[in-house]
C-alpha cells in the first residue's frame, strides 16, 4: 500500500517502510492514515520492522509525534526489532532520531 501526495510518500515493501519527501501534514489527523498503514505492518508478525527514513527531507512536529508514538508501539511487542535508517545528510533526522531511543532503548537506529 502507498500513501503520497505531491510533496511525500510512503509505501510498505514486505517488511519496511520507507518515507520519502517532505512531511507538513496538519496535525494527527492528517498523519492518520500513514499511521494506520504502519500499525498494521507492526502487527503482522514479523520479527523486524525497518524504518527507511533516508529520503525523508523534513518532518513537522506532528509527524515526529507520529514516530514517537510509533516507536512506543513497537516497544510494547516484544518479539520485534525495530529498525530506523535514517541520513545525516538532513540535520533535522541526526538531531531528533536518536531521542526514538529514549522511549525505545532497543531500537536499532543506523544513521549514515
Amino acid at each position: 500500500m502507498e500513501i503520497s501526495d505531491e510533496n511525500f510518500r510512503v509505501w510498505a515493501e514486505k517488511n519496511e517502510v520507507y518515507f520519502d519527501g517532505v512531511f507538513r501534514l496538519a496535525g494527527p489527523d492528517a498523519y492518520a492514515p500513514i499511521y494506520s498503514l504502519i500499525s498494521g505492518l507492526l502487527h503482522e508478525g514479523h520479527k523486524q520492522v525497518t524504518f527507511n527514513l533516508t529520503g525523508l527531507e523534513f518532518l513537522n512536529s506532528s509527524g515526529i509525534n507520529l514516530l514517537a508514538k510509533l516507536t512506543i508501539e513497537a516497544r510494547k511487542m516484544d518479539d520485534l526489532l525495530l529498525v530506523v535508517k535514517g541520513t545525516s545528510q538532513y540535520p533535522w533526522q541526526a538531531k531528533s532520531l536518536p531521542n526514538l531511543k529514549k522511549l525505545h532503548p532497543l531500537i536499532d537506529l543506523r544513521l549514515a
